[in-house]
């Protein structure tokens, strides 16, 4: 049977932003804090409040805030990336506030050979979610003090960011030793993946209690964040197909968009797609209704940049 994992291309994914450079004017942080140092590196958050005039709640409930994980294949990337900030603005303007974080690359000097990829994914992975963990900390206990309510936070990610987001929950609901820096009672509001996947060391994934409402976009033609999963022995790299396989099979709460025929672009379309990802917010979260949807999207205005083109190499064993 041929087993495969992902390996140095797939995960590099590249330096893939290519968001127009007047695009760093759009939006400024309200303000940019220290949540922890760690490997003597000081990881900081950029709040972005909603915008003046802004409608932030619905039917008397306030919506949430996003704390946003930027992507680059754990090797590349930052809080502030142009790439995102327009999409930061959009949302606040529709009054959402944004928590744009820093966290650890653990593969930014990573030598990609062979079968040890496997670990280095994972310690990447985990070096990621802990560094989050600290941030949502960060954020309980300041909570007041940025304006910020920790009980309303929704998770969004970008490619690495996306796995990040993903994950989070994922060891959440399964009470794993990482998810322990936060209150045992504490949930997501909800999850938004643009382009993620889930990594386990246990076999096919799956949760000892219901996740968070969660939106997966993803394209079908996906090769540097398999759509499916990539798979060796006893380890999975499960995309948004499988993902929703096991969302579906658990009756758990979940919108996913499948893009035909399209690759890792996907990870960056959130301009593209802001109707989608504004009525999940108001109903999957806000509202609490178990909407569910599973659509095959064919939409040719999201560009194709030229790194999504490239193809990571398979090991088969």
């Amino acid at each position: 049977m041929r087993k495969s994992i992902i390996t140095t291309l797939a995960l590099a994914a590249c330096i893939f932003f290519a968001g127009n450079a007047s695009a760093k004017d759009t939006i400024k942080p309200d303000g940019t804090y220290r949540f922890a140092t760690k490997d003597s590196c000081d990881l900081l958050l950029d709040l972005y409040l909603p915008a003046d005039g802004s409608e932030t709640s619905i039917d008397g409930k306030t919506k949430p805030t996003i704390v946003f994980i930027f992507g680059g294949g754990f090797k590349s990337g930052k809080r502030d990336e142009v790439t995102y900030l327009e999409w930061f603005k959009e949302m606040t303007n529709r009054g959402y506030g944004i928590i744009s974080i820093d966290y650890r690359l653990g593969l930014k000097h990573a030598e990609m050979k062979g079968l040890r990829v496997i670990k280095l994914l994972q310690g990447a992975i985990n070096l990621a979610v802990e560094d989050l963990f600290s941030a949502v900390s960060f954020i309980i206990e300041n909570g007041e003090a940025l304006g910020v309510d920790p009980g309303n936070l929704v998770l969004a990610g970008s490619s690495a960011g996306a796995i990040t987001a993903l994950q989070a929950d994922y060891e959440l609901c399964n009470h794993t030793g990482l998810a322990s820096e936060l209150p045992e009672d504490f949930r997501f509001a909800g999850i938004m993946s643009f382009s993620g996947a889930v990594f386990t060391d246990n076999g096919a994934p799956g949760y000892a209690r219901e996740p968070a409402p969660t939106l997966m976009l993803h394209g079908t033609k996906d090769k540097i964040v398999e759509y499916r999963q990539i798979w060796f022995f006893n380890y999975r790299f499960a995309g948004a197909d499988v993902l929703t396989s096991v969302f579906k099979k658990n009756s758990y709460n979940y919108n996913t968009l499948r893009y035909k025929e399209r690759g890792h672009e996907i990870c960056i379309s959130m301009m593209y797609n802001l109707k989608e990802q504004e009525a999940f917010l108001e109903h999957n979260v806000m509202g609490g209704e178990k909407r569910i949807i599973d659509s095959f999207i064919d939409d040719p205005s999201i560009p194709t940049p030229e790194w999504t083109r490239m193809k990571g190499t398979q090991i088969y064993d």
